[in-house]
C-alpha cells in the first residue's frame, strides 16, 4: 500500500538556506521595492548569506507585505527544484514522483517552508495539505499561498503532472491522481541520488543538533563565512560582548571555534555535493583564503580531502 513519510519536523522556526530570502527580494525588485527596503531590520545587507534564520525570513516577508500585498501566489510560483540546493537535485534524481515526495517530506527542513504540509490519500486521489496552523497571523496567509505554489510548481516541474491547487478555509490542497505516484522521473539517476541523500542527512544532521543560543549562532556564523566570520562579527550582531558569547555557547555544550567547524563543515558537505562549484570556490565561500588551507581543514574534519568528496 503507497504511504507516505512523516514530515521530519513539526515546527517551523528552524534555519533555513537564504534562497527563499533571495526569492522574496528578487520579487520585491522587480516591482521597485529597493533591497535595503525589503531586507530593512534583518541584519542582512545583501542576498549573499546561505543560511537564515526564520526571524529573518519572516521580517523580509513583512516587509515586502507591506509594500506589495499578498503576493505568496507569485512568489511561489518562482520556486524551481534547484532552488533547494542539494535537496532539490536529490528530487530531480528520484527515480519516481512518490520517492521524492517521500524524501522532500524527510528533510523538509532543507527547504524554505513555513506551512508544515501533510500529504494523504483520499481514494484514488492524493491530497497535499498545505496549513497555517502555528503561524502569526499577520503572514499566515501570505505564507500558505507562497509555500502552496511552490509545491505545485515544483511538482509540475518534476513530472510534467496536472495538479489542482484548491482553497478549504485557511488551508491551501493540492490533488492529484493517485496514478501519478508512479510516474518516473526523467532525470532520475539512482546512483546519483544515494550522494545527494547523504548530503542531506549530512547538512540536516548538523543543523538539528543546535538549537537554541547556539543554533541562532550557528546562522549567523554561516551569514559570516565569506568574510572569515570573526567571532567580534558575531557577538556585536547579537548584541553580546564576546566573553558572553563564549560563555553562553559553553553553557550549550559548545566553543566557537567548535561551531564554526561544523558550520565550514556542513556547508563543504551541501556545496561539494552539488557538484557545481570547484574546491577553490568552495573554498572562498567557506572564509578560506587559499584552497589549500580548506584543503587541510577538509582532512582534519574528514579524514579526506573535498576533491575527493566532490568526486563521490
Amino acid at each position: 500500500m503507497v504511504g507516505f513519510e512523516a514530515a521530519a519536523v513539526r515546527d517551523w522556526d528552524f534555519p533555513r538556506a537564504a534562497a527563499g530570502v533571495a526569492l522574496l527580494v528578487e520579487h520585491a525588485r522587480e516591482h521597485g521595492v529597493p533591497d535595503d527596503v525589503v531586507l530593512a531590520g534583518t541584519d542582512l545587507t545583501a542576498v549573499g548569506a546561505t543560511e537564515v534564520t526564520a526571524a529573518q525570513e519572516l521580517r523580509v516577508v513583512r516587509n515586502l507585505r507591506a509594500r506589495l500585498g499578498e503576493v505568496g501566489p507569485d512568489v511561489g510560483r518562482r520556486y524551481r527544484a534547484a532552488t533547494f540546493g542539494v535537496l532539490g537535485y536529490a528530487l530531480l534524481a528520484s527515480r519516481t514522483v512518490h520517492e521524492a515526495m517521500n524524501l522532500a517530506l524527510r528533510f523538509l527542513d532543507l527547504s524554505h517552508a513555513f506551512a508544515i504540509p501533510r500529504a494523504e490519500l483520499d481514494g484514488q486521489q492524493v491530497r497535499v495539505v498545505v496549513s497555517g496552523d502555528g503561524l502569526p497571523d499577520d503572514v499566515r496567509r501570505f505564507l500558505v499561498e507562497r509555500d502552496a505554489a511552490a509545491i505545485r510548481a515544483v511538482l509540475v516541474e518534476l513530472a510534467a503532472m496536472p495538479v489542482r491547487l484548491t482553497t478549504t478555509g485557511d488551508d491551501r490542497v493540492l490533488t492529484f491522481d493517485v496514478a501519478e505516484l508512479g510516474r518516473p522521473l526523467s532525470h532520475s539517476d539512482p546512483t546519483t541520488l544515494v550522494g545527494f541523500e547523504a548530503a542531506c542527512r549530512e547538512v540536516v544532521g548538523h543543523r538539528r543538533e543546535r538549537t537554541g543560543f547556539a543554533g541562532e549562532v550557528r546562522v549567523l556564523v554561516t551569514q559570516r563565512l565569506p568574510g572569515g566570520a570573526p567571532l567580534a562579527a558575531v557577538a556585536a550582531a547579537l548584541g553580546v560582548s564576546e566573553r558572553t558569547l563564549r560563555r553562553r555557547l559553553s553553557a550549550d555544550g559548545t566553543g566557537y571555534q567548535r561551531l564554526l567547524d561544523e558550520v565550514r563543515g556542513s556547508m563543504a558537505e551541501e556545496l561539494l555535493g552539488t557538484g557545481r562549484l570547484s574546491v577553490e570556490e568552495v573554498g572562498l565561500r567557506l572564509g578560506y583564503a587559499e584552497a589549500s588551507s580548506f584543503i587541510a581543514a577538509h582532512r582534519r574534519w574528514t579524514g579526506a580531502t573535498p576533491g575527493a568528496r566532490a568526486r563521490r
